[in-house]
């Protein structure tokens, strides 16, 4: 019996808002709150645990290791690092930007391996953890249009996040704080909401041909 589109839609919506939730969102508060408490490596360190327990309970659970989780752990990872850099105003203010550069290459490392990284982020969010449906998402690799549309996405968000800390690490260097302050976050939302937009109107597209 075939799930209804709407009831599917609202399932992968739900998916992507309670993950968002969970390993985007709730550690970022947390780090906020905590930091007028106590120092940001602590912080850091603490809302850094909430993505790790998360992954740890998919493994427990389902056997597999949630590779968005480990995604957002990374994150939090080189954002700890980044702390200990410490250095001058122009590296404080890039902080961001060093965790999405490095995410940036890890989706470009990718194509190094089997499948790209967008292959288990589509597997985490279309298909959650239905052994049948996450059987039939594997089944799908074996049509090369298939591959084809996730490795040209795999490439555009290395390319967004590449190209974020690219032109803020520029700009960094040549506005004042002032001035970088006021124009970084359209950088930021610029860059990661076309990304967006191509993934939605490419994966349309890619599946009128399919059903074509």
């Amino acid at each position: 019996m075939n799930v209804p589109q709407s009831m599917n839609k609202k399932t992968i919506i739900r998916g992507i808002v309670m993950t968002l939730l969970i390993n985007g969102a709730l550690p970022l508060a947390v780090y906020q709150i905590l930091l007028g408490y106590t120092s940001s490596f602590i912080a850091l360190s603490i809302a850094a645990a909430i993505p790790l327990v998360d992954n740890l309970f998919s493994l427990i659970r389902y056997r597999r290791i949630d590779v968005f989780a480990s995604f957002m752990l990374l994150g939090f990872i080189l954002s700890l690092a980044a702390v200990f850099m410490g250095g001058n105003e122009q590296l404080i203010l890039l902080r961001e930007s060093f965790v999405t550069g490095a995410l940036g290459l890890l989706f470009f490392c990718s194509f190094l391996f089997p499948r790209p990284l967008i292959y288990y982020f589509a597997l985490r969010f279309t298909v959650g953890n239905d052994p049948q449906r996450v059987a039939e998402f594997a089944a799908k690799w074996q049509h090369a249009h298939f591959r084809f549309v996730l490795r040209v996405m795999t490439f555009v968000w290395g390319v967004a996040l590449v190209g974020e800390a690219a032109v803020r690490s520029y700009l960094v260097y040549h506005l004042s704080v002032t001035q970088f302050l006021a124009v970084s976050n359209f950088v930021v939302y610029g860059f990661i909401g076309a990304a967006i937009l191509f993934t939605v109107y490419f994966r349309r597209y890619s599946l009128k041909r399919i059903a074509k």
